[in-house]
């Protein structure tokens, strides 16, 4: 599978470039930027055979099968959409699209297209995180009660285009996109929003939320997220049942310093994982479902979803939704 950058982002690097050298079934053969030289530079840099220096150069390329999106939120589903016009398969960079409309038409258009595309949630592909599906799967916790997780970070830098409003920016749409989808993963159910609030960084934008959840089966939940908080570091996932409790700490990057912890009536374990970096098994899934037809855990179906909850919590805090750029 050759596959293409569209931007010479930061996260591409470590998401996309790191991964592949140590696939043998995946190639980086081009990245695109608006800026010729920069695309050029990135080119240069991490060994990629082609730069281009228009992101439609790079998607009508017919020596690429992929093309791997990591541009601004807002931009998101017109390059996705984009992508697939061109017949490429896509690894888009969460979240999927602006708003839950959006990512309903990008998904439509992925049904008819034929093509894979899967939303980069890399988390869902590691070991830890597939575990944790098991364990709460298994009953050993007995009924849910309770779901919560949050993802917070600190980002003082309010010039970021992450609080740009025109780019369908916020802490919800970049951290909180985590915590939304680790509520509804081990929640087990697409949930209720029942409140939401938000501490902004102007009028349209937050910087950080938090949301009350309910699930159809009866448990609640909780998400946290911020970019700028009082809470300047937390990523974490806790699910509460009956009859025991399911701790993780830094469930986005299980290869970094992280661990499970299960807590029941009975007794108490911790569990630690390979350092192999959670991109690298999410790639494996992306190439699988491209070269092999696998299915994948996060397609166009599941950002729907996410992005739908999404939508609820921004009109339960009185913000409005996001728009495409």
């Amino acid at each position: 599978m050759r596959i293409g950058i569209l931007g010479a982002a930061r996260i591409a690097p470590t998401a996309i470039v790191d991964p592949a050298k140590a696939h043998p079934d995946v190639v980086v053969g081009a990245v695109a930027a608006r800026d010729g030289g920069r695309a050029r530079a990135f080119a240069q840099k991490y060994g990629i055979e082609t730069a281009y220096d228009s992101y439609e150069a790079l998607i009508t390329d017919p020596g690429l099968d992929a093309v791997y999106i990591p541009l601004p939120n807002g931009l998101h589903g017109q390059w996705t959409r984009a992508a697939l016009e061109a017949g490429k398969h896509v690894l888009c960079e969460k979240p999927f699209t602006a708003n839950a409309d959006e990512a309903r038409d990008i998904a439509a258009l992925a049904a008819d297209s034929g093509r894979v595309v899967m939303e980069a949630f890399h988390y869902r592909y590691h070991p830890m995180n597939l575990m944790a599906e098991q364990i709460i799967a298994s009953g050993e916790l007995g009924k849910l009660v309770r779901v919560e997780a949050a993802m917070c970070f600190p980002l003082p830098k309010f010039s970021d285009i992450r609080y740009n409003y025109a780019l369908a920016g916020g802490a919800l749409m970049d951290a909180g996109c985590y915590a939304v989808h680790m509520a509804r993963v081990f929640g087990g159910e697409n949930p209720e929003v029942v409140s939401a609030t938000a501490k902004l960084r102007d009028p349209e934008v937050d910087r950080a939320m938090t949301a009350e959840l309910r699930f159809p089966a009866g448990h609640t939940g909780g998400i946290r997220c911020s970019m700028w908080s009082s809470e300047l570091l937390r990523m974490s996932v806790k699910v509460v049942g009956e009859h025991g409790q399911l701790h993780i700490v830094n469930p986005i990057a299980p290869q970094l310093p992280s661990w499970l912890t299960v807590r029941t009536e009975r007794a108490k374990r911790r569990e630690r994982f390979t350092h192999r970096p959670s991109y690298a098994f999410q790639l494996d899934a992306f190439a699988g479902a491209v070269l092999h037809g696998e299915p994948v855990k996060t397609g166009p179906q599941d950002s729907v979803e996410n992005m739908t909850v999404i939508d609820a919590i921004y009109q339960a805090a009185g913000l409005p939704l996001r728009q495409p750029s």
